[in-house]
């Protein structure tokens, strides 16, 4: 079969995305092309309320499964493409998805475990020079959808899963309802001013928040462009800016940028947005970067449970190294760790946060959504933070010793679990890392046996096949003992001061 139509015109003839290899999908081809891939769907036997994971490249039609998944009433999983098989594995058993997309090159190595999950396999492959799609889905979506009926969901009724790894245990699935995402792109269009009149550069994945739910769905609502780019690129951004009104990214997209000499006022004439989030962006950046273009990043703060919290103004001043002030109709408060109570500006504690962005909870885990989901809605975020006296919300540190790299979520205490099981290692501790690329890198301090002949290399071998990319150790350190307190806990404090200045 030949692609997926798309660049047609009438109802809904207006661009909604262009893409790298000159084709152009208007609104009438996000319907049509939804419809389809829903219609396949439920030709493959999936039912409301079941979930479809899936693990594919980045592509225009990635986007349209989201889409029809959702319209077919079903309960979308994206899955990092990074993840490994033995990782996979975890997700599928927990989830218990009716249908598991991956990529063609992959269904050898991840069939065996859709099979012991009891998910049926297709795969999905990306358009590459005017060549037909591959992977088996293509060939179950229908021709023609016109009688495509959405499936009624209500408000509370999941949309999606999504997981976040936990520094102890294994990874949750924050589950978020149809409420919990419109609710969210609602107030962000409208917070953000974004309108048809927008055009986005769109260089984040879709297996994440951020490139998903944010970028995607502000847009979607807007009604505005996506310049839909595979991942980011710094030739393809600067060449993508001067049509450009706005650009949502992480840190790194930024420092990037600054790098290239051809960052300049002139370049960003057209644009009236820059959004920054997923982790801390330097104030030296947001500086060097307004220097530069003459605009002041936006800054933001969310998480997987709830999208966006929080967000400098669009209006007004966007202080460097803040996140802002609660978005319109979230709440937000700073506790006390022990207590709970409500702490005064300028006290740091642990932030909490309510609101109709708010998750469900903890997918088949109802102790540890009991943790952290108060009865009247409150979420416990783990992240540590104060509100100055202008109000402005600033995140000083995040418990639980997250740490963001590139923009991914990277949990200590799953890196941990696998090195101390390499043999020849007595414990590990890892940790991140200032970073001028990422925000912060993975480092590991390992304690070896006395006999044990281990050097980084033999580390950063062993965990390969275990753990993705972004999760993997940028050094590894070796060590008699790791410094501990009185009550025999790691102090992780020291060992950040230890190494902070190794990537400066």
């Amino acid at each position: 079969m030949q692609g997926l139509s798309a660049g047609g015109t009438g109802r809904g003839g207006a661009k909604f995305a262009e893409l790298p290899d000159a084709r152009h999908y208007t609104y009438s081809d996000v319907e049509a092309v939804s419809a389809r891939f829903a219609l396949a769907l439920r030709s493959l036997g999936v039912h409301p309320g079941d979930r479809v994971a899936v693990q594919v490249e980045k592509s225009i039609e990635a986007l349209m499964l989201y889409l029809g998944s959702i319209r077919a009433g079903a309960v979308f999983l994206p899955l990092n493409t990074a993840y490994t098989p033995t990782e996979i594995a975890y997700f599928l058993s927990d989830a218990e998805p009716a249908l598991f997309v991956c990529d063609p090159a992959r269904a050898g190595e991840l069939r065996p475990h859709a099979e012991a999950a009891g998910a049926r396999l297709e795969t999905m492959g990306v358009w590459k020079d005017d060549e037909t799609f591959a992977g088996s889905l293509f060939e179950l979506v229908p021709d023609c959808a016109n009688d495509f009926v959405d499936t009624p969901r209500g408000p509370d009724d999941l949309a999606a899963i999504l997981y976040t790894s936990g520094t102890t245990g294994r990874s949750k699935g924050a589950m978020l309802s149809h409420d919990n995402l419109l609710s969210n792109s609602q107030v962000l269009a409208d917070y953000w001013r974004f309108s048809s009149d927008d055009r986005l550069i769109h260089a984040l994945p879709i297996f994440h928040t951020h490139g998903l739910f944010v970028a995607t769905n502000v847009t979607l609502i807007a009604g505005g462009t996506l310049i839909f780019l595979p991942k980011f690129d710094v030739d393809a951004v600067i060449g993508a800016m001067p049509r450009a009104t706005a650009m949502m990214g992480v840190p790194t997209f930024y420092t990037r940028l600054l790098a290239d000499a051809r960052l300049d006022r002139d370049l960003v004439r057209n644009m009236r947005l820059f959004v920054s989030g997923s982790a801390p962006l330097l104030a030296e950046t947001h500086r060097q970067w307004r220097e530069r273009t003459g605009h002041a990043i936006l800054e933001r703060y969310g998480m997987t449970e709830c999208s966006m919290n929080t967000s400098n103004p669009y209006d007004g001043e966007r202080r460097a190294g803040t996140v802002g002030f609660p978005l319109p109709g979230v709440e937000l408060k700073v506790t006390d760790p022990e207590t709970g109570s409500e702490l005064p500006r300028g006290e740091i504690g642990v932030i909490r946060v309510r609101g109709p962005n708010v998750f469900k909870g903890y997918w088949r885990m109802p102790e540890k959504t009991a943790e952290e989901l108060s009865p009247d809605g409150w979420l416990l975020t783990g992240d540590l933070g104060m509100i100055d006296e202008q109000g402005y919300v600033v995140i000083v540190g995040r418990g639980k010793d997250l740490i963001i790299s590139g923009g991914f979520n990277v949990y200590p205490k799953e890196i941990e679990t696998e090195i101390d099981r390499i043999p020849g290692v007595v414990e590990s501790a890892v940790i991140g890392v200032q970073h001028p690329d990422f925000g912060e890198a993975v480092v590991a301090v390992i304690v070896p046996e006395n006999s044990a002949a281990l050097d980084e290399a033999d580390i950063l071998a062993a965990l390969t096949d275990r753990l993705a990319k972004f999760k993997q150790p940028k050094r590894v350190f070796f060590v008699e003992t790791l410094p501990r307190n009185a009550m025999g806990k790691v102090q992780k404090n020291a060992l950040r001061d230890t190494h902070a200045e190794l990537f400066q």
